[in-house]
């Protein structure tokens, strides 16, 4: 196929591409490379050879019309991640994530293309499925800044008070975003879905959870968990663990985010018109942020993480990933373990 990339020259982007591009598709990718995320332009851009890069933003009509020549397919990539600084980046979060989404749709539209994979995000559940002893599957409240800040920061039932038993979220729990970027990316779910209801289109997503790897980008405002802790064992200081580092999470590395993006794209050509389909992509093994830092250290020998006790307004507490549809339906299997992803991860190069 010949297949628009967009957000092609980043972190997971920059796999997907590898892996079309060993499989045999014509990739076409279109990246803004924003300062934030391209400090170095095009000098940092890392692509397989026949790969090809145009420099333009999803927000502009004219930039998305001419990456649509030809194209079969769109794996849309290209977002604003993160939990941010603070509210003040609300308009960035908007401006990228769901009008850039909307633009990109108009585009699609226009150009008749008909086929939309689009990388989701586990947060739009917030948090993940909780069980209380006497009051079954229940939803949890956010967490209030008051008990945070006590070192309360497991969730209670919000019928009883019991204490919850965390378990794996599936495709169909309830959503419930958190925060801006959440916000934003189950926005681009509802687009899509209307793109799709619309113009008789098709869209997958597949909703990443904890995704890690190498050119992973490092010393952002947006740098995901892993890289934070990284770039602290690279410079010798003890990874600094937030609320007591048994939050639950899935971490899954960006080889088997970008496999899994393959076999979607190729599902793709085999969905009915209107298809509206997503697919939580995670390891399906459930690890806690201090198990990420201890591993890290470990592969490192550096020094042994410190919890803390803070904490950020926004974050949940327990979400982890109920694969079982991706890998029964579209047949993927993660092939990287969790140790052994750590240690390669530790000495891989990041962005």
């Amino acid at each position: 196929m010949e297949i628009l990339l967009t957000g092609g020259a980043g972190f997971i982007g920059s796999a997907v591409a590898a892996q079309l591009a060993a499989a045999g598709h014509r990739v076409r990718v279109l990246d803004a490379l924003l300062p934030a995320a391209h400090p170095h332009g095009r000098a940092g851009v890392d692509l397989p050879a026949g790969v090809d890069l145009l420099v333009g933003d999803v927000r502009d009509p004219a930039a998305v019309d001419r990456a649509l020549r030809g194209v079969d397919a769109v794996c849309h990539q290209a977002a604003m991640v993160g939990l941010g600084q603070d509210f003040a980046d609300a308009p960035a979060y908007v401006s990228c994530n769901e009008l850039g989404t909307a633009v990109l749709l108009a585009g699609m539209a226009r150009a008749g293309v008909d086929r939309l994979l689009l990388a989701g995000s586990m947060v739009v559940y917030g948090e993940g499925r909780y069980e209380c002893p006497a009051h079954g599957v229940v939803p949890a409240a956010p967490r209030r800044q008051a008990d945070l800040a006590a070192g309360r920061f497991e969730p209670p039932c919000p019928h009883c008070g019991a204490a919850l038993l965390p378990g794996l979220t599936a495709e169909d729990a309830p959503v419930d975003p958190r925060n801006v970027y959440a916000s934003t990316k189950l926005a681009q779910e509802h687009l899509a879905a209307a793109w799709a209801r619309a113009c008789g289109g098709a869209v997958l997503t597949l909703r990443y959870h904890n995704v890690y790897g190498p050119r992973m980008p490092r010393d952002t405002p947006y740098a995901g968990v892993a890289a934070i802790f990284r770039s602290a064992l690279a410079a010798g200081r003890a990874p600094q663990v937030f609320e007591d580092g048994r939050q639950r999470r899935d971490f899954v590395h960006v080889a088997d985010v970008a496999a899994a993006n393959a076999l979607a794209l190729a599902a793709l050509a085999d969905c009915a018109p209107g298809t509206v389909r997503a697919y939580n992509t995670g390891s399906g093994t459930v690890r806690t942020v201090g198990e990420l830092a201890a591993a890290l250290a470990a592969a490192v020998g550096g020094p042994a993480p410190v919890v803390t006790g803070e904490y950020r307004l926004g974050d949940v507490r327990h979400v982890t990933a109920d694969s079982a549809r991706l890998r029964t339906e579209l047949g993927w299997r993660p092939a990287v373990e969790f140790t052994a992803g750590m240690a390669q991860f530790a000495a891989a190069a990041t962005r």
